[in-house]
């Protein structure tokens, strides 16, 4: 009998933890899709790079985020975002106002990628990591990295 007990409270148990689950994944319905879940803050960093580094090229760089998910590009779910590096740049206040550009200095991870592999030449390279909404708009409030500062030989 005590058997039986025992399985009702971990059927209960799980039934319970399945329920918050559902309820963390689907998050609240937020009016303006773009926002980023303020509590607790969103943070993006790159893994395994350090600002000051030496490294050789090809350059892996891994994205990290914390705090929310990633989804790609054209998916408008909220606490969700992808990744844009940005290398040797800048966001003027028109980039984030309207769609970080998509050139050589801004890379778009579109299909929700959470790494990439950069060919680069010998030089002194910065790299920041930038969250976008489905639109590649910039999240308000952002979601960046700290800037980092690599040297390749």
């Amino acid at each position: 009998m005590a058997t039986g007990l025992k399985t009702k409270s971990i059927g209960a148990a799980l039934a319970v933890a399945v329920s918050a689950s559902l309820s963390a994944i689907s998050g609240p319905a937020v009016a303006d899709h773009h926002k980023a879940s303020e509590n607790p803050a969103p943070r993006a960093y790159i893994v395994n790079l350090e600002d000051g580094q030496t490294v050789t090229s090809p350059v892996l760089v891994i994205f990290g985020l914390e705090n929310m998910g990633v989804a790609p590009a054209g998916v408008d779910k909220p606490g969700t975002g992808h990744h844009h590096l940005l290398i040797n740049a800048e966001l003027s206040d028109e980039d984030m106002a309207y769609s970080i550009p998509a050139d050589d200095q801004h890379k778009h991870f579109g299909g929700g990628q959470t790494q990439t592999t950069l060919n680069l030449e010998p030089g002194t390279y910065t790299l920041q990591l930038v969250m976008g909404d489905a639109n590649h708009v910039p999240l308000d409030p952002p979601v960046m990295s700290e800037k980092i500062t690599i040297t390749v030989k």
